[in-house]
């Protein structure tokens, strides 16, 4: 029994060791208040970015390693998830699997008139020259106007199907002069080389790859006939709720873009150990391509809602479509 002055009489009979246990029990009811909310706040500070992408660029942003290092501090963890080409990276957006991806000028405007809540995030600046029509060396086939009545591979919705129909348009056919073959790239080649196909409208670095090793002849590339931008794209929710990301993305993509430029060689270097293909073939499309990454504006959504009309007089879409609602909402 403790022993309490007259002048404390007032006050509690509490022991030494009765107190400790007091704050004890205090220190550990907010330990457990602060275990209880720290998976709350981890959760709220940690967000995932899943980048969608084909081999090319984004490949070698993944190998440097620097969009994690920038958005490491933003709480911000990277998954990456390899496609063969644009339209499958189109379809993983629309379910949700992806938040992020790089893609042709068509088949943003294919994914948009089906519903996919597509966002432009980013465009390249144009490269005609790296995608074209390829024909045997040997083949009979001398000018554009001599593909009427010919199988025509190619990839459905991607960027070399408007190709081919302005191409055909420019010199006096149209579209339905010619037969698509629906091919992906590795199938086509295999076509090609059989002869089962007169023309396969790629790019690269298919296209330099068959150029070189199958002695194939470029019948005519996009230079005069369209942009051929490539575009980063995002989902409208993403985009809205996660800006910040996009914009580091970009600016570190551009960086790349900067440095290719100053340094061919090298990026040649690079981009055949991606594709695992000989490096003389990545010197022959690194040596045609041009480089440098845009913000959306007006004008560029002008370029796709030319394409996005082409499309549906064509019936390739099953609905007209407006662009800008896939733009900035600052451009709107």
């Amino acid at each position: 029994m403790s022993i309490v002055h007259s002048k404390n009489k007032n006050k509690p009979n509490v022991s030494a060791s009765g107190k400790r246990r007091q704050l004890l029990q205090a220190g550990l009811g907010l330990g457990f208040a602060a275990m209880a909310l720290s998976p709350l706040l981890a959760h709220a500070a940690q967000r995932e970015f899943r980048i969608g992408y084909q081999k090319g660029l984004l490949s070698l942003l993944k190998k440097r390693g620097t969009l994690e290092k920038r958005l490491a501090p933003l709480g911000v963890t990277i998954k990456w998830i390899e496609f063969s080409a644009g339209p499958v990276q189109l379809e993983a957006l629309n379910v949700g699997s992806i938040d992020f991806g790089d893609v042709g000028e068509a088949p943003p405007i294919f994914a948009q008139a089906n519903g996919t809540p597509i966002a432009y995030v980013a465009a390249t600046v144009p490269r005609p020259a790296v995608e074209g029509i390829l024909v045997r060396g040997d083949s009979a086939i001398k000018t554009v106007a001599d593909l009427k009545g010919k199988k025509i591979a190619l990839n459905k919705g991607s960027n070399v199907h408007y190709f081919l129909v302005r191409l055909l348009e420019k010199s006096g056919l149209n579209y339905g002069d010619v037969t698509p073959v629906w091919l992906s790239p590795a199938d086509a080649r295999a076509a090609f080389e059989k002869g089962a196909i007169d023309a396969w409208a790629i790019w690269d670095p298919y296209l330099a790859a068959a150029e070189q090793s199958l002695s194939a002849r470029i019948l005519a590339d996009a230079t005069g006939v369209v942009k051929n931008r490539a575009y980063y794209f995002s989902s409208k929710d993403y985009a809205l709720k996660n800006a910040d990301v996009l914009s580091i993305a970009i600016d570190e993509l551009n960086k790349i873009d900067v440095w290719g430029s100053a340094n061919r060689n090298e990026l040649s270097a690079e981009l055949a150990a991606v594709w695992g293909i000989p490096k003389p073939i990545v010197d022959v499309l690194v040596k045609r391509s041009s480089f440098g990454t845009e913000p959306i504006s007006k004008s560029i959504l002008a370029e796709q809602q030319v394409i996005a009309d082409t499309f549906f007089d064509l019936k390739l879409i099953p609905k007209k479509i407006d662009v800008r609602e896939a733009g900035p909402a600052s451009l709107t």
